[in-house]
């Protein structure tokens, strides 16, 4: 069974020019159980049918299968998601051996930048730079499909 294992964090500085490239990303949920989500996800021209599973108790790995879809059937399921569609930038920033995915969002999220590192296990090292915030790993509000459901710009400051 594939398993993903990432952390994320905060983005606290200037990032956008040690990107070596970005893509616009449009993704919504077909289903947003806590126990399983399917998401539709475009980048550029390029679409993708997600399934994720619940994430451990630490919230850094979780089971998740991708499988590559036709753009104008993902433009079509987009259209019947569930209310509150994310939009953002990724950047995509190499750092010592590993790429850090920073995300910059639009819309309800517009404000927020995450910061993402895929590893090979959940001890795995890796250099922190210097733009790296806080670490929000494991911590729901922060998950893309709770973004959808209670957006960044409607929480209290």
């Amino acid at each position: 069974m594939p398993t993903e294992i990432e952390r994320k964090f905060l983005v606290k500085g200037k990032f956008k020019n040690e990107a070596v490239h970005s893509f616009e990303i449009k993704q919504g949920y077909l289903n947003s159980a806590p126990e399983r989500s399917v998401r539709i996800r475009i980048t550029g021209k390029e679409a993708f049918l997600t399934i994720k599973g619940l994430g451990n108790d630490s919230g850094m790995s979780r089971y998740e299968w991708e499988i590559s879809i036709d753009k104008k059937e993902a433009l079509d399921l987009l259209k019947i998601c569930e209310p509150g569609l994310i939009e953002k930038t990724r950047y995509v920033i190499p750092v010592g051996h590993h790429e850090f995915e920073v995300d910059e969002f639009y819309g309800e999220n517009e404000g927020l930048f995450l910061a993402e590192i895929e590893l090979a296990h959940e001890s795995e090292s890796f250099q922190k730079p210097e733009w790296l915030g806080e670490e929000v790993t494991g911590i729901e509000k922060y998950y893309n499909i709770m973004l959808m459901k209670h957006p960044y710009r409607q929480w209290d400051s």
